[in-house]
């Protein structure tokens, strides 16, 4: 069964709550309407009430049983506000708190999860990624095990299922950062019933070439077996050595990954974003993200070349890894 039908199912038990901060674009309209006729979640949207009904009324989506909150006339505003204070430690007073919760919609729906009144948030539709990592950041913040968040595509056809990180957030990424990413990664696989077995990626494989960049990936491969010992994860690999199995022979015949690998750890970010939409636009893959791994509670993005689909799909994925 296709992994969005398994979600769904799972999903559609547990009633959970999603908040839409962009809730005049047609496309989270269009999402959340069809989320909420099927029964899969509770979809909230952020906006103000007679904007959003005329984006809908205006592409023909109906919202009528949708809830909308606006931030200027939100009724918990002083809790949100109060809250958002003690979690910035100093660094906003009230006055600065309600401007930014009023006028930055990302930073009310990042709050709305931080209280427990949403169980999380799908936004970037038309936010930048920085717009929804920032408050994510600041408010939500992340593991204690963690150090950064890592940007996680999911990429699926038919029966194949594959996750590329990072793709969405750090840009040029440490050994450490790129081991971490591993190991993140790695649990969300475990998450969708993924037996995750994680190639960190490079121009090399197994010390074929010789540079900084190799030794960057050949470092982050023995932290990540040593944070993680259980976990199956090999490097440095190129590409074609950790997906194809007679690739793999050649190369890399003693390892347990390459040739077998679903999930692949770009060297940065460049190579991971690169990657993923080469992928998804001529290998005709689905892809689902940037899931924002490392975080105290599911708040993912959206690129601002999504459709309805890919929202619809996003909420669902978010609403499944509560």
């Amino acid at each position: 069964m296709d992994l969005i039908d398994v979600l769904k199912e799972q999903v559609k038990a547990e009633k959970k709550s999603i908040v839409f901060p962009e809730g005049t674009d047609k496309r989270i309209l269009g999402a959340a309407a069809k989320l909420k006729k099927e029964n899969i979640l509770n979809p909230i949207l952020v906006g103000k009430e007679e904007d959003v009904k005329k984006t809908a009324a205006d592409n023909g989506i109906d919202v009528t049983d949708l809830e909308i909150l606006d931030p200027a006339t939100y009724p918990e505003m002083d809790e949100l506000v109060a809250k958002f204070v003690e979690r910035r430690k100093g660094k906003i007073d009230e006055a600065g708190a309600r401007e930014k919760l009023t006028n930055d919609v990302n930073y009310f729906g990042t709050m709305l999860v931080s209280t427990d009144k949403v169980g999380g948030l799908v936004s970037g539709a038309i936010h930048s990624t920085g717009d929804t990592v920032r408050p994510a950041l600041q408010i939500v913040k992340t593991k204690p095990e963690y150090n950064k968040v890592a940007g996680c595509f999911i990429l699926r056809k038919g029966d194949e299922v594959y996750l590329f990180a990072d793709g969405g957030v750090n840009l040029d990424p440490s050994a450490e950062d790129l081991a971490e990413t591993a190991i993140q990664t790695a649990e969300t696989a475990k998450k969708f019933g993924i037996d995750p077995k994680v190639a960190m990626l490079s121009f090399s494989t197994m010390g074929s070439a010789s540079s900084d960049e190799v030794t960057k990936v050949q470092e982050a491969t023995k932290l990540a077996k040593e944070k993680a010992p259980d976990l199956d994860v090999d490097g440095e690999l190129q590409f074609d050595a950790a997906f194809v199995p007679e690739v793999a022979a050649l190369k890399a015949p003693d390892s347990k990954v390459a040739g077998k690998a679903n999930v692949f750890i770009f060297p940065n970010l460049a190579a991971g974003n690169i990657g993923y939409k080469l992928v998804q636009r001529l290998g005709g893959f689905a892809a689902i993200g940037p899931l924002l791994q490392g975080l105290n509670a599911p708040i993912n993005d959206l690129s601002r070349g999504c459709n309805e689909k890919d929202v619809y799909e996003l909420a669902i994925v978010t609403a499944a890894t509560m």
